[in-house]
């Protein structure tokens, strides 16, 4: 038996607002998306193209005001092969919440507030 990570999932308060961000910020696009019938739902997935694995943009029509994320100690690991022009896009962007110079990584926060940290490729 084999299991193969298909995707993760972040509920978003506007989903337009979210798939700009990760566009503008780490270049995915959406790959697909499902729509509900009666308007209660929207699901956006969004890909790197180098791999299978998803990020999964859940819009929910009943659900009004911020998600609570908790102590928001989850997050995804993006790789960039280009540290320095990954951290001024970031800047520009206004989006770093967080750096750990000595570990040589940093946090983006999208606009719901998730932590997605950014790597270098090694």
């Amino acid at each position: 038996m084999r299991f193969k990570m298909v995707h993760n999932n972040f509920n978003v308060q506007n989903l337009e607002k979210s798939v700009a961000f990760y566009e503008e910020a780490l270049q995915l696009k959406p790959v697909r998306e499902k729509h509900a019938q009666d308007g209660s739902f929207k699901i956006v997935w969004l890909g790197d193209t180098t791999g299978t694995h998803q990020l999964e943009l859940t819009w929910l029509s009943d659900h009004s005001g911020p998600y609570d994320l908790g102590e928001n100690e989850t997050h995804l690991a993006f790789e960039t092969d280009d540290m320095a022009a990954a951290h001024a896009l970031h800047e520009r962007l206004g989006c770093i919440c967080y750096e750990n110079p000595a570990m040589g990584i940093y946090f983006i926060s999208d606009p719901d507030n998730y932590w997605l940290e950014i790597v270098p490729k090694r």
